[in-house]
């Protein structure tokens, strides 16, 4: 299936049953306490455990399960299809929000370009999923900690095929389709090279001889039936690669804050030392949240019971870089505590060169005293 993708379609495929997912994902606050926020919500919810479809240990699911909520929304419409008049919010305990919209995927397999291009940062979905956000925030208020809708905003868009007509199997998807699934894919409206079609399906990976699911950056492509748990994991690798863009965010401001008390520590050399004492406890405290938030998250989903997962984690995770951001938040880090120890290290030695001369001027002024006229009377 790795050999052989062609951009030629040799007769009209349909899709009969499918949907398709737009994801927007937020990150609300420093954590939340779901028991808690379970309690102030009033729609339909559950605690969102990943539905098995193959065997798998006790341990293989999240931890702690996120919470699921299911809401009525406003009747809209993309490209002539309604969404689904319910959008779901999960909720996890390190401070993130996944809305998830629904729209029914029926029609030629030609279609499914038309609608990513619609769907690509699309304004009035944005709009209204981070209105979804906000007022589930003042609903759960109390719940959340450092309670803020970030500027940062993860979306993608997953086609999941169930049934085509004619029936159809993967291995002809591919060779039939491939071209039409890459320009779906990379939401590109020209023809792509054969090079780019190639990378754009080169992420792909199947348990069965009739499923299959494709990665790419902007969508994926799942087909078969009973696939929540890869849904899921597509879902979760998009909440973990929006904290970690905010998270290197977060990384870059504090760097920029110490290089700039750096900077400042020769040109003012009388400054007291500890008027540096907020910085460091910033800079410190910045360092343990990162820490803990950079932990809580890749320790959330645990997928080594079940090799298929997490095999598609993995080719998730490179199609997502997310090694990379992990490599420059892990790089980022040391270099904050870096900073945080040379501050550290200023400001004792500012302190001891203070005590220094306080030392040496007693020792002069108990020199002096006794050739002072009328000393000690």
């Amino acid at each position: 299936m790795g050999e052989g993708f062609t951009p030629s379609s040799v007769h009209t495929t349909t899709i009969s049953l499918g949907t398709c997912y737009a994801l927007f994902v937020y990150d609300v606050g420093a954590g939340i306490d779901l028991n808690e926020a379970d309690k102030r919500i009033l729609f339909t919810k559950e605690r969102g455990r990943i539905r098995r479809t193959r065997s798998a240990p006790y341990y293989f699911d999240y931890h702690p399960p996120p919470l699921r909520i299911i809401q009525d929304i406003e009747q809209l419409t993309i490209t002539s299809r309604s969404l689904v008049p319910t959008a779901e919010l999960v909720l996890y305990d390190f401070g993130a929000v996944s809305v998830i919209f629904r729209l029914p995927l029926q029609g030629p397999i030609t279609e499914l370009l038309p609608l990513s291009e619609v769907l690509y940062e699309n304004a009035s979905l944005l709009h209204y999923s981070r209105r979804l956000v906000e007022t589930l925030l003042r609903t759960i208020e109390g719940a959340v900690e450092k309670a803020c809708v970030s500027s940062f905003v993860e979306d993608y868009t997953i086609f999941h095929i169930e049934e085509f007509l004619p029936a159809l199997k993967v291995n002809d998807l591919l060779y039939e389709h491939g071209q039409e699934i890459a320009q779906s894919l990379r939401c590109e409206h020209e023809r792509l090279s054969e090079q780019e079609v190639r990378d754009a399906l080169s992420q792909h990976i199947s348990f069965g001889p009739d499923d299959l699911t494709i990665v790419d950056w902007n969508a994926a492509l799942v087909v078969g039936s009973e696939m929540e748990d890869v849904l899921a994991v597509l879902e979760f690798a998009n909440v973990e690669l929006l904290e970690r863009r905010l998270l290197d965010d977060q990384l870059d401001t504090a760097l920029d804050e110490a290089y700039d008390t750096l900077s400042k520590q020769p040109i003012e050399f009388f400054r007291w030392p500890g008027s540096i004492q907020a910085e460091l406890r910033r800079m410190a405290q910045l360092q343990v949240d990162s820490a803990i938030l950079f932990e809580r998250v890749t320790n959330t989903l645990k997928l080594l019971g079940d090799q298929y997962l997490a095999r598609l984690y993995r080719l998730t995770s490179q199609r997502f870089h997310l090694h990379a951001w992990d490599t420059a938040i892990s790089r980022k880090l040391h270099t904050l505590d870096s900073l945080a120890t040379k501050l550290a290290e200023h400001t004792t030695n500012r302190r001891l060169e203070i005590l220094e001369w306080i030392i040496i001027l007693l020792i002069a002024l108990s020199l002096l005293l006794p050739w002072l006229p009328g000393w000690p009377q």
